[in-house]
């Protein structure tokens, strides 16, 4: 994968982590976050559809490397919810 690839593929990874936060309505950090989340979110979410027998929707290709926007977004919205439920504080 070439440099520039890499770089599509970061800022593709923190837009879907960042309308992941903002779906779940909470945020957990910056940028860098919104990448690791976008990222974790699109492993989070294909792998979901694939157990669920679900299609791969809106998949962007970048360098031969496919990234799955729709199920990226939703996997980083259920990541956010899940680590924003086990972090919160408890009264």
């Amino acid at each position: 994968m070439s440099l520039v690839g890499f770089l599509i593929l970061l800022v593709i990874a923190a837009i879907c982590g960042a309308l992941g936060q903002a779906i779940a309505g909470y945020s957990l950090g910056g940028l860098l976050v919104s990448i690791v989340v976008g990222f974790a979110g699109a492993w989070l979410g294909t792998w979901l559809a694939t157990q669920f027998g679900l299609p791969e929707l809106f998949v962007i290709t970048v360098d031969n490397q496919p990234f799955p926007i729709v199920w990226a977004v939703i996997g980083s919205a259920i990541l956010v919810v899940i680590v924003g439920v086990l972090t919160r504080p408890r009264y």
